[in-house]
């Protein structure tokens, strides 16, 4: 397997990981504590990012000499591309849950596929984790 390809495999198994506690987390905080499921998301994007944080700084991404770079750089970059990934999830959700009426939980499966694949990875493997000059 390619260097590229089995980054982007790992870079996925960190994402699933973290995607899964981040929908545990939504679940959690809609049906449990009845707050509003794009709240939910906000919440649990949160959650979420901590965990795939972490993977893909010491591991994921660890061949690009992401664990040698400064924690602070990559970490700010990752929260505004957290940021802008939790916004898309929140409105992608409430759009096809209302426009279509779906329910939430299937609304948010199809959107985070997306934000995933076209927006996380590719802001993670060509700016946060980028290997450094040198």
């Amino acid at each position: 397997m390619s260097k590229p390809v089995f980054t982007f495999a790992k870079a996925q198994v960190s994402a699933f990981l973290g995607g899964v506690l981040d929908y545990m987390v939504m679940i959690a905080c809609t049906e449990l504590l009845h707050i509003h499921y794009t709240i939910s998301i906000i919440i649990s994007g949160i959650v979420g990012a901590v965990l795939n944080f972490s993977l893909n700084r010491y591991w994921s991404f660890k061949d690009q000499g992401s664990e040698k770079s400064p924690v602070g750089s990559q970490l700010i970059k990752f929260v505004f591309m957290v940021a802008g990934s939790v916004l898309l999830k929140a409105a992608g959700t409430y759009v096809l849950t209302t426009g279509l009426k779906l329910d939430y939980r299937i609304s948010r499966i199809v959107i985070d596929i997306i934000v995933s694949l076209g927006f996380n990875f590719v802001l993670q493997n060509f700016w946060v984790f980028k290997k450094q000059a040198g």
